[in-house]
């Protein structure tokens, strides 16, 4: 929903509907039947039956309306608009217009024995706008559903008066009148407040020409690429422009997106800064449904949750009551609201965000086509979001991940098997129309053992249209089969697949030349087909096109113009340098360059040369360091060799749990009384996000160069862009491996008053392709052995 300007309220015709006519049951056992659009492959059906029709039919025919409405003592006109799917004209018939509702559904259309009734409800909100513009006495609608396999089409006709559609009309935009009045009454009291605020600190060296900067960005609708070294304030350098321009009506909405959850506290914490300073704004931080949810393990039934049994007729009194009643909105709050009204507090939180001022949530929220908040972001009309980005360099390898789909052979063999165990027991001779399931996964099964045979590695494949045919019909199949036994056995395994089918589809669907298709086998020997996402920058594009602008920031984005061409930055677009605030004096940075991490020179002399360094590094001042390294097995062998010569070594291990990882940062307390050294790993937990202020790190040291092991994906990275620009090694090696290294080495210094030093252990540091990427701040270095090293602390220690 759009805060409009002065009194007016935007919404889209399908927020309205879905938002006031909902109700029933949160239930996952249905498949895809009860909310049968939502596996739409993109517009493609739309486009392919609007151009089907003749030239009585007017395809994505924009409608609106406005409606004054007095609530609550205020007066405002509500804005309803969209897109009408089509408008068929024929003159000489009754009712002479129509209104066309398309859906793309798996579904068999046999069972689809009425119109769904949002559906429905769309349509009818578009008669009613059509027939008051144009003077039509009488108007048509017609739900037109298309099985997404067949192309097979049903259709569902209706006729309305004008008279009967504006009652109908009118009650539903009367019961909508409460949550625009509260809006407008609750805009007013935020904006006053935003209007008195001021940066709550002195400004630092450079942190006012970024706050400008960002300001400009926006009000120009751009996007704005920032490297700013850890110190600058990014997170309230970007954070508070942005909460002007929502005072001044520029911006309707904050999204702040993160990837970990330490820098969703960062933004909390800075949100609440602004709220001591008198800022009153609602935000909201989606938390991740397994950690939300009431349930050992999320199932979202009737049968499962007793609050999923009539969550929608209930949900929207719970938003209500939280909004009019609360305006620092945590995870607590909403976890006690939704148990007085005893609904499902993920699905609240999300409802919520129709509301909140600022939404803090991970970068999937916005671009994973999985899980993306559809009530923003769906269809093409533009809103007046900001995208707030941190830590924006790991968005290229999630958002890679987002826009890539794999299926494994073995998936569709184990499905096959309990669909044929349930229905032998269940004694279920055809539980539905068309071919059995277990025979539509043996054709995809087979398909996959004929790329199978002739991969011994990895294979390139260049067609799989004959698979993606049968994978479309397998989906309409297993939408009848999961309605049919929504409860049985192995029923994870079963929709799992179904996901991941589903997923596969749609990343089909937007395939282009910034794709591959390839297979080969996982760590365990399982064959698997993938569609590998080479380049996002389209895909991202098209998200941050839904808003205003979007201001990219982290520690460690360099080279910065690989980061902006990878997250969809424009030639117009801007990127900028923040110059670090911190004193040179105060950190000294070495390259030991008679090392080698290489995997040709990994043995027992060159770890043991890595041993020395540590000894002679840690030694020269009583203190809390870090020893970064590019794998475990590098770290262990290491530590195997430095057990009994370095004390107070901690070291990381795999897959840490929560509490082992806050008993790990326990180690570095403040004034230590002896020294600790952290073993840790590249890229890994305590690389990034951690925040060791003052002496509770002082020194870093980085062993090798954090280059990506040897894989084929990495290989078809290499290729894909030796092809495409020459660059083949920086884009799938050398680029990710310096951000660690760069992510690595931020831990040292967190603060003005921080003093550090740090080493960066492997010859290949002196090389060109290396030090160009060096930030600013790494200049001057100083190449050493461990004689000079020694040398050159005792001065840095004592100065």
């Amino acid at each position: 929903m759009e805060k409009g300007t002065g009194d007016k309220i935007k919404i889209s015709v399908r927020n309205l509907v879905e938002f006031i006519l909902r109700s029933g049951d949160l239930d996952n056992r249905t498949g895809g039947r009860k909310d049968t659009d939502a596996m739409q492959e993109g517009s493609r059906i739309h486009r392919k039956i609007q151009k089907q029709m003749g030239s009585e039919y007017s395809a994505e025919f924009p409608l609106s309306i406005i409606v004054p409405i007095t609530c609550e003592e205020i007066t405002f006109d509500l804005c309803v608009e969209g897109r009408a799917d089509g408008i068929i004209s024929r003159p000489e018939e009754n009712p002479a217009i129509v209104i066309d509702e398309i859906k793309g559904v798996y579904m068999e259309l046999s069972h689809l024995e009425k119109p769904v009734p949002v559906h429905r409800a769309q349509a009818m909100c578009y008669a009613y706008i059509y027939a008051g513009i144009y003077d039509h006495k009488e108007i048509g609608i017609r739900l037109t559903y298309c099985n997404l396999e067949s192309e097979s089409l049903k259709y569902f006709h209706e006729t309305f008066t004008y008279e009967q559609l504006n009652s109908w009309f009118m009650n539903l935009v009367e019961e909508y009148g409460k949550w625009a009045a509260w809006q407008i009454r609750w805009n007013s009291i935020r904006n006053s407040s935003i209007k008195a605020l001021e940066f709550p600190f002195p400004y630092r060296f450079g942190q006012k020409e970024l706050v400008t900067n960002v300001y400009k960005t926006i009000i120009r609708d751009k996007r704005l690429f920032i490297e700013a070294p850890t110190g600058v304030g990014k997170t309230i350098s970007t954070i508070f422009p942005t909460i002007k321009a929502m005072g001044e009506e520029l911006v309707s909405k904050i999204f702040y997106l993160t990837a970990k959850t330490i820098t969703r506290t960062v933004a909390e914490e800075t949100f609440q800064k602004f709220k001591e300073s008198g800022l009153l704004s609602k935000s909201v931080t989606i938390t991740a449904k397994d950690k939300i949810c009431i349930l050992d393990k999320s199932n979202c039934n009737p049968v499962s949750c007793e609050r999923a049994k009539g969550h929608y007729d209930r949900v929207n009194d719970a938003v209500y009551d939280l909004l009019i009643n609360e305006n620092d909105i945590s995870r607590d709050l909403i976890l006690n609201y939704a148990e007085k009204h005893k609904v499902c507090p993920f699905e609240m939180c999300l409802d919520v965000t129709n509301w909140a001022d600022v939404i803090i949530c991970d970068y999937n929220y916005v671009f994973d086509p999985n899980v993306y908040l559809r009530r923003f972001f769906l269809g093409e009309k533009k809103n007046d979001y900001v995208f707030l980005i941190d830590e924006s360099h790991n968005l290229v390898d999630r958002a890679r991940e987002m826009y890539s789909a794999v299926l494994y052979k073995n998936q569709f063999l184990s499905v096959k098997k309990i669909v044929k165990l349930i229905e032998t027991n269940n004694h279920v001779p055809k539980p539905y129309n068309g071919p059995k399931l277990e025979k539509r996964l043996e054709v995809c099964n087979s398909d996959l053992l004929k790329l199978k045979r002739s991969c011994d590695n990895c294979s390139v494949i260049n067609d799989i249209t004959d698979f993606v045919l049968h994978l479309m019909r397998l989906m309409t199949e297993y939408e009848e089969y999961l309605t049919e036994f929504p409860d049985s056995e192995g029923r994870d395994e079963i929709v799992g697949l179904f996901m991941d089918i589903r997923h596969f589809l749609s990343i089909y669907e937007i395939y282009s030349d910034k794709y591959i298709t390839y297979t080969d086998y996982d760590e365990q020997g399982e064959f698997r087909i993938k569609l590998l996402c080479m380049d996002p920058s389209d895909n991202l594009k098209a998200c941050l096109e839904k808003g205003k602008s979007a201001v990219f920031f982290s520690a460690t984005l360099l080279p910065i113009q690989y980061y902006k061409e990878q997250l969809g930055g424009r030639e117009e677009d801007y990127a900028v340098y923040a110059p670090s605030p911190f004193p040179s004096e105060n950190r000294l940075l070495m390259i030991g360059s008679d090392v080698s991490t290489k995997y040709s020179r990994r043995n027992k002399e060159e770890y043991e040369k890595i041993v020395e360094y540590l000894i002679a590094f840690t030694g020269a001042r009583k203190g809390n360091y870090m020893v970064f390294f590019p794998s475990y097995q590098m770290l262990n062998q290491v530590a195997e060799l430095a057990e009994g010569k370095l004390e107070g070594m901690v070291i990381q291990t795999n897959n840490m749990t929560e509490i082992e990882k806050e008993e790990f940062l326990q180690n570095f307390t403040l004034d230590p009384d002896k020294s600790r050294i952290g073993f840790c790993v590249m890229g890994g937990i305590f690389s990034e996000g951690i925040d060791l202020k003052n002496d509770r790190l002082i020194g870093a040291v980085i062993v090798g160069t954090g280059l990506p092991m040897v894989g084929n994906e990495r290989e078809l990275f290499r290729k894909f862009y030796d092809n495409r620009n020459g660059r083949g090694f920086d884009y799938a090696y050398l680029y990710q491996g310096m951000n660690k290294v760069l992510q690595s080495a931020g831990r040292v210094i967190r603060t003005l008053e921080d003093k550090g030093a740090i080493l960066l252990l492997d010859e290949r540091f002196r090389q060109n392709q290396y030090t160009d990427l060096f930030p600013r701040e790494w200049y001057p270095n100083i190449p050493v052995n461990t004689n000079r090293m020694e040398t050159e602390l005792k001065n840095f220690w004592n100065s």
